[in-house]
C-alpha cells in the first residue's frame, strides 16, 4: 500500500495519475469488441482485483459450515443442504470482469475433470441479469450453475472469506460445508486442482 510520502504531491501530478489509473483500469476490464462486457450492467472497472493468493485451512482451524440460501438462474433454489457431504467449489464472478473471463475456461475444465468424483461446481453471480449471465455461460460452455447475488446476500453471508467487491474469488469447501480453502484473484489451474484434492482426500 502506498505510504503518505509516496502519494502525488501536486494536484496535476494527482490528476494525471487519476487519468493513468482509469485508462488501466478500463483496458483491463473491458474492450470495444467485448459483447459480453458492453451487454453487462457496468463496465467492469469497479471490483477489487485479488493477487491470486491462496489461503488454506487446517481442518482444526476451519469455522463453521457457510449458512446461505439462494436461488440459480434455472429457478432451483440453494440452501447448506446442497453441499452436504460433498467437496464443493464456489466462484465469484460477474461478465464484465475481466479476470472471471480469463479463468472460465480452466473452472468449466476443473468442473469436467473432478464431476465423477463428486466434486459440486457452483457460480454465485454478483451483479448480472439473468440474460446476461446465460450469454457468459454461452460463450465459455459454462455447464454448472450459478445463482443471482445482485441483492449482495450471499456475498454478505460470506464476508469472513470474500471481500465486498473482490471478484473472482473461489472457495473450496470441505464435506462438512467449511471453508477449506480461498483463492483471491484468478484461480491458477494447478492449484486449484490441489486444494481439492486435498479435500477430496481428507475423507
Amino acid at each position: 500500500m502506498p505510504t503518505e510520502s509516496s502519494l502525488p504531491r501536486s494536484p496535476f501530478r494527482a490528476l494525471a495519475a487519476a487519468v493513468m489509473i482509469s485508462a488501466l483500469a478500463l483496458t483491463a476490464c473491458g474492450s470495444d469488441n467485448d459483447d459480453l462486457a458492453q451487454r453487462a450492467s457496468n463496465d467492469g472497472t469497479n471490483y477489487v482485483a485479488g493477487d491470486g493468493s491462496v489461503q488454506e485451512y487446517a481442518p482444526e482451524n476451519r469455522g463453521e459450515p457457510v449458512e446461505f440460501e439462494s436461488t440459480l438462474f434455472d429457478g432451483s433454489e440453494v440452501s447448506p443442504e446442497r453441499w452436504a457431504g460433498e467437496v464443493t467449489v464456489i466462484n465469484f464472478w460477474y461478465a464484465a470482469c475481466a479476470p472471471c473471463r480469463v479463468e472460465a475456461p480452466d473452472l468449466q475444465a476443473i468442473h469436467e475433470e473432478f464431476d465423477d468424483e463428486g466434486v459440486q461446481f457452483y457460480g454465485v453471480n454478483t451483479r448480472d441479469t439473468q440474460a446476461t449471465a446465460e450469454a457468459f455461460e454461452r460463450n465459455f460452455g459454462i455447464t454448472y450453475p450459478s445463482m443471482e447475488d445482485r441483492s449482495g446476500q450471499v456475498m454478505m453471508a460470506m464476508t469472513s472469506y470474500v471481500p465486498p467487491s473482490a471478484v473472482p474469488t473461489t472457495l473450496v469447501l470441505d464435506r462438512e460445508g467449511r471453508v477449506s480453502a480461498r483463492v483471491l484473484g484468478i484461480a491458477e489451474p494447478g492449484t486449484l486442482r490441489a486444494l481439492i484434492t486435498t479435500a477430496l482426500e481428507e475423507g
